[in-house]
């Protein structure tokens, strides 16, 4: 028992002298920077000097965006034609003076087809007509204008209608048009194709002389 007493008290003893001189150490010597800060603090007066080769850039990081293709010129779609089951290519029209209910009618007229099974070829908006209303003064033979009209019109193309659905499409249309408003229903054909776009008489006059 005692030789163990005495050998616990030699490591213990032996144990506070290393560490007291480890302390003393920590006291006597300089601190001692970290190895990775250190490193990093000789890599920097390195690149004080020198040109900074791009930094803080972020656009190489982004994707580039494919170029935007040019828009083809609109290509007119084959008129289907009639058969004694089904009419062919049809322009269910709709026009009034007042935008907002044209196009609510004609969003009606476009879910109809849809809940119906109808199959719709296209939606679109023909130009905008313009009608100015003239007025004469009594006295006088001079006319000025009084009012301005616009006329706003959209298409919804049909296409293979059944011919026994057509006249219970035509009677919800019929029953459900609002005041105000003009609907057409008639065969499409290539001048309605035209009417989409706008003539350009300049345009064409100035493409007439370069093709000359």
């Amino acid at each position: 028992m005692n030789a163990a007493l005495r050998k616990l008290q030699v490591s213990g003893t032996q144990q506070a002298f290393a560490l007291n001189q480890a302390l003393a150490l920590c006291r006597t010597s300089p601190s001692v920077r970290h190895p990775v800060w250190c490193a990093a603090s000789v890599n920097d007066r390195q690149y004080k000097s020198r040109p900074t080769h791009g930094i803080g850039k972020w656009r190489h990081l982004v994707t580039k965006e494919a170029p935007k293709k040019k828009k083809d010129k609109q290509q007119m779609k084959q008129i289907v034609a009639a058969t004694d089951a089904a009419y062919g290519t049809l322009s269910v029209k709709v026009s009034g003076y007042d935008m907002t209910v044209v196009e609510h009618y004609s969003q009606y007229v476009h879910n109809l087809c849809n809940r119906l099974a109808i199959k719709v070829s296209e939606s679109y908006a023909l130009p905008t007509k313009t009608t100015e209303v003239m007025l004469m003064q009594e006295p006088g033979t001079k006319a000025y204008v009084d009012a301005v009209l616009k006329t706003h019109e959209r298409v919804v193309q049909l296409s293979s209608l059944d011919a026994t659905l057509c006249p219970v499409f035509m009677d919800v249309l019929l029953q459900n048009q609002p005041e105000g408003v003009q609907l057409s229903v008639k065969e499409h054909t290539e001048a309605d194709f035209h009417a989409r776009f706008k003539a350009r008489p300049e345009l064409d006059g100035l493409m007439a002389q370069v093709n000359q």
